[in-house]
């Protein structure tokens, strides 16, 4: 069998996957991707990729509701010219397209594979009620915000037209889609790799500073990909206070870049890493919580296993692998209290939840929590039982992309 697998920054959630495929006897497995995204990525042994240019950008006299369309189709023609190429030097006939189609990538596989069945990752459909937008009342919703995600859902509404079947990691995240659609989606998560993200009672951290942390201490710990509002960083940062004044022996690491991933950016020169610690850093023993950045895999793994309280929280949005590898960590969690949340954990018996909006209550569950570390372990047993029994890439993961694959 020969298979297929588009991501522009392949291999992305695709690289346990990929690898699992690459060494199984009677597949060959090729990926696509862009050039210039793909830069840095560390290859996967035993697959052949196909980078393409990145798309041309769009213009300014494309309507803004518009450009993010126009966007994915420029790459999908970018995508589907390179695959023709491939196609015609190389016999590149793939049985199964596994594809991220989230940024037009696999818009038009079909035409140039009409053979093959195309599977796509479907990771969020835009709502004006009921999810991120005007969640926040720090960021309300806007007048145009109807016809505005509208327009942006017509990316995912071609993605799903141009595949098969296609698949989501949660069943809060299917639950966006329209009614119609949600028939052709399946539920599954990329997978935890549960073997490598373990408690270690044994672990140590050297910060730049030379401060030095080990599991046992007190440390609390919070993680996003970038430190902004969808993420609840200030809501954190504004907990941070009382947590620090109850709790003079408590370090705090924070994990994560100063980009926005999601929503509005901060206004510049600030980021919102500042912006938030400006707004409290008066009040806090700067000594004691300490930025480290994006680091690589195997610190930020240390970072979980030294934890004493991990805090989670996000707006009604996609949900973060950080949170699932803190609980395969066996970490405690406190968690805000919101839809995709609250499908992983359940407060009382896995970690614990508050209101994502009181940084209040985030600080008062954050130091009882820290004072009472005994009280919780069987949370923290029970938050890794939880994801090796339902999210373990190995054993749940694996399985189920190979039944959809047809190996």
């Amino acid at each position: 069998m020969k298979i297929l697998l588009a991501h522009p920054n392949f291999p992305g959630q695709f690289r346990r996957v990929a690898g699992v495929l690459a060494r199984t006897p009677g597949v060959e497995v090729f990926g696509l991707g862009d050039s210039k995204w793909m830069q840095g990525s560390a290859p996967v042994e035993g697959v052949r990729v196909a980078g393409y240019a990145p798309p041309p950008a769009t213009t300014e006299a494309t309507h803004p509701y518009a450009r993010k369309f126009d966007e994915a189709i420029r790459r999908g023609v970018q995508a589907a010219q390179a695959l023709a190429v491939a196609k015609k030097k190389e016999g590149l006939q793939p049985d199964v397209i596994l594809t991220h189609p989230g940024w037009g990538d696999g818009f038009f596989l079909r035409d140039v594979f009409p053979d093959a069945k195309v599977i796509g990752l479907f990771e969020y459909f835009y709502n004006v009620r009921g999810a991120d937008v005007g969640f926040d009342p720090e960021s309300p919703a806007r007048p145009d915000d109807g016809p505005r995600l509208h327009a942006l859902n017509a990316v995912q509404l071609l993605a799903l037209q141009s595949c098969d079947e296609g698949f989501c990691p949660t069943n809060w995240q299917r639950s966006r889609f329209p009614p119609m659609w949600q028939g052709r989606l399946s539920v599954l998560h990329e997978g935890i790799d549960t073997r490598q993200v373990v408690p270690d009672p044994s672990a140590t951290a050297t910060l730049a500073d030379g401060t030095r942390l080990k599991a046992g201490d007190e440390v609390l710990t919070y993680v996003a990909r970038n430190l902004e509002p969808y993420r609840g960083y200030h809501i954190f940062m504004r907990a941070l206070p009382a947590i620090l004044e109850a709790r003079p022996q408590c370090h705090v690491l924070i994990v994560g870049g100063d980009g926005a991933s999601y929503g509005p950016k901060p206004k510049p020169p600030l980021t919102y890493r500042q912006k938030y610690l400006d707004e409290v850093a008066a009040h806090l023993d700067m000594s004691r919580v300490h930025f480290v950045g994006r680091i690589p895999f195997s610190q930020y793994l240390k970072v979980l296993q030294i934890s004493r309280l991990h805090v989670y929280l996000t707006y009604p949005f996609v949900l973060s692998w950080s949170m699932m590898e803190a609980m395969s960590a066996g970490c405690l969690v406190l968690a805000s209290e919101t839809p995709p949340v609250q499908e992983v954990l359940t407060d009382g018996e896995n970690g614990l939840l508050f209101p994502f909006l009181s940084h209040e209550a985030l600080a008062e569950r954050a130091i009882e929590a820290l004072a009472n570390p005994a009280k919780h372990a069987a949370l923290r047993a029970k938050a890794r039982e939880t994801i090796v029994g339902k999210y373990d890439f190995e054993t749940v993961s694996l399985p189920a992309y190979l039944r959809m694959l047809g190996l």
